[in-house]
């Protein structure tokens, strides 16, 4: 393979329908993105497009590839059901002569582990860029974005819960929150929102939440301090379903640092279940 006269932008793909939303806004523009799917999690959907998949001791094959296609952006999209561990990173000769490196990176938690990543493709020479550089229409919009609007209950939940995500961001944690009836009902862990919102559900089939009708609201908002070009929050049509499952009244996300998974069917149905979404100023709150 020769490389290419054109700069590419590759795309490293973890799971979900994002990495292909910003193949096809790439495409979209005229641009030639490489697709480079992470085996085991890239989406099926996705695999037909991808140049190539590759597993996590491959660190070798991965920059040889991205050189042969000469890429000079990479966009890291997608999430990661099972972060690596040591065995699996072992592999071929290019991951063994980083290795030191690729295990420092393997501690500390999840804001830690992306920003050392992020170090891994700048030392090689790479420019790592964020969704807003590359699909900025994927990002959540300023205000209602459907429908429907938050009553005053759901804007004092929805400002409780913000502030949680606050404490739960400066401890690394996670970056979601749900707040009931000026409650804080539920936190994100390791176990991520759909898991979080399930357990909503459960706690209200089981009575231990009590209140009846649409009640309730989400948020997920991204870390102090995070590095936005990694791990923006994201919704989607499955975080709607989930929500309505919990019996939430909405759902709030801060504008243009929040990823929207397929906007408009998400939108869509959350109109069909009237439930708010709604875009916060992230500097005000």
């Amino acid at each position: 393979m020769t490389p290419s006269a054109e700069p590419r932008t590759a795309i490293i793909a973890g799971n979900g329908s994002l990495p292909g939303q910003i193949t096809a806004s790439l495409e979209g523009r005229g641009k030639r993105p490489v697709v480079i799917g992470i085996k085991g999690e890239i989406d099926p959907a996705l695999v037909p497009e991808a140049d190539t998949i590759l597993g996590w001791g491959e660190i070798g094959r991965l920059y040889k590839f991205l050189a042969k296609s000469n890429c000079h952006e990479i966009v890291l999209i997608g999430g990661v059901s099972r972060r690596p561990d040591y065995t699996s990173i072992l592999g071929d000769p290019g991951t063994l002569k980083r290795l030191p490196r690729i295990i420092r990176a393997l501690v500390g938690g999840d804001d830690s582990l992306l920003t050392k990543v992020i170090g891994l493709f700048e030392t090689e020479g790479y420019k790592v860029v964020g969704v807003q550089d590359v699909a900025p229409e994927l990002l959540a919009k300023t205000g209602i974005m459907g429908r429907h609007k938050p009553d005053r209950q759901a804007t004092a939940d929805m400002e409780l819960a913000l502030k949680a995500v606050g404490r739960l961001g400066e401890l690394d944690i996670g970056q979601a929150a749900v707040a009931m009836n000026g409650r804080v009902v539920a936190l994100e862990g390791a176990e991520g929102t759909d898991l979080m919102l399930q357990r909503c559900a459960d706690m209200r089939r089981i009575g231990r939440i009590r209140h009846k009708g649409r009640l309730g609201v989400l948020v997920k908002a991204a870390k102090p301090g995070q590095d936005l070009r990694v791990d923006l929050p994201a919704i989607g049509p499955r975080t709607i379903e989930l929500a309505v499952e919990a019996g939430l009244a909405g759902i709030a996300v801060a504008a243009g640092k929040a990823l929207m998974s397929d906007f408009e069917a998400t939108i869509r149905l959350a109109d069909e279940n009237r439930l708010f979404v709604y875009g916060f100023d992230a500097a005000t709150g």
